[in-house]
């Protein structure tokens, strides 16, 4: 394919997965350094691509758009190929009715016929295969049994990589990254009342959008913040969207004095550079926890119902990033809700997590 190509790329849904598809995005330019790429995203996600170095378009889809539109607004735009991040059947669907020649995506869903390019999946990929109650039990009652641990090489980032490797990049994975510029550091600090003193500025974001079998219990997180903050005078900044202002509010209650609340205050940007503000961040397995580390910020993640091998922060086997496990033997049972003791998240001590929160700051 030619080199003045304008390759549609067909960005995913959520955050914690866009910040993983950034490392491909990059080969890709690297690749093709002469080409035109164009992002198509989720309006929700728009503020993360502003100044991406991969990218030299963005287009947006609206909540309430449907697939007929996007295919029509695409075809105006007359792509010579698309890359279709997403497994869905719509997303495949958007680039067939928009008629651009050279469609790539994974084999999945019943879309295969959609795509001019169907990609098989990666033999080290390994579904996040939700565990039945029964199998959960079964393997609480062996106390032998240890948690599943999965090669660095399975980590969701590859799946992306894997995808811009058929178009000639290197699948050589990269840390993900997203810039924050000096100017947005800036207004950050003054809109938000973030002085650049001595004292660190940390950051806690208590919720999790997927589940509460993703969050590690907010009492822990308020004994975990006071011990913290007792050891370093840090100045404690919460974190989180419009459904964990409740979380951050307990939270505010219990810190009091040198504590900003900024949940579901900030746009995404906004979110970037004060993560990048943090000296650490203690996290759920969130999409803020990828953003985090995305933009240079140590994380200390407590995992349980999800695999850091998977979907872990950063560049698989970071040193930088503390990822805690409680070792139950159900884990990662990829549920909403725990169904039994909730083992995988009340297993991890606050001391484990003041420990690590603590060795970041150094």
């Amino acid at each position: 394919m030619s080199a003045r190509e304008s390759i549609l790329i067909r960005g995913v849904n959520w955050l914690g997965d866009a910040v993983m598809a950034t490392p491909a995005l990059l080969r890709l330019r690297e690749a093709k350094p002469k080409a035109r790429f164009t992002l198509l995203t989720p309006v929700k996600l728009a503020g993360l691509w502003a100044h991406h170095p991969a990218l030299d378009d963005v287009m947006c889809i609206e909540p309430d758009e449907g697939v007929f539109a996007v295919a029509r607004r695409l075809r105006q735009r007359r792509f010579t190929a698309a890359l279709v991040l997403p497994n869905s059947f719509r997303t495949a669907l958007e680039v067939w009715l928009a008629k651009i020649p050279h469609r790539i995506g994974y084999e999945a869903n019943l879309r295969g016929w959609l795509l001019t390019r169907p990609v098989a999946p990666r033999r080290e990929a390994v579904p996040m295969r939700k565990r039945p109650l029964w199998e959960i039990r079964y393997l609480l009652g062996r106390p032998d049994v240890k948690p599943t641990v999965h090669p660095a090489s399975a980590h969701h980032l590859h799946h992306y990589l894997h995808l811009a490797a058929t178009l000639g990049a290197s699948a050589e994975p990269l840390a993900p990254s997203i810039a924050v510029n000096d100017a947005e550091l800036l207004t950050a600090r003054m809109k938000f009342g973030l002085p650049s003193d001595v004292r660190p500025i940390l950051g806690i974001n208590p919720g999790a959008e997927y589940g509460p079998a993703k969050r590690w219990p907010l009492e822990r997180f308020i004994a975990a913040a006071l011990e913290i903050r007792r050891h370093t005078n840090c100045r404690w900044v919460l974190l989180g969207g419009r459904n964990d202002v409740d979380f951050a509010g307990e939270l505010m209650m219990s810190l009091g004095v040198d504590c900003v609340n900024l949940a579901g205050r900030t746009s995404l940007r906004e979110l970037s550079a004060v993560l990048k503000l943090c000296r650490v961040v203690l996290t759920n397995d969130t999409g803020p926890m990828h953003l985090a580390a995305a933009v240079g910020t140590r994380v200390v993640v407590p995992f349980g119902s999800t695999s850091p091998e998977l979907t872990g922060p950063g560049l698989p086997g970071d040193a930088r990033h503390q990822l805690l496990r409680a070792g139950a033997p159900c884990s990662p049972c990829f549920r909403r809700e725990c169904p039994v003791d909730f083992r995988c998240m009340t297993g991890i001590r606050v001391e484990s997590v003041v420990e690590a929160v603590l060795r970041g700051t150094k």
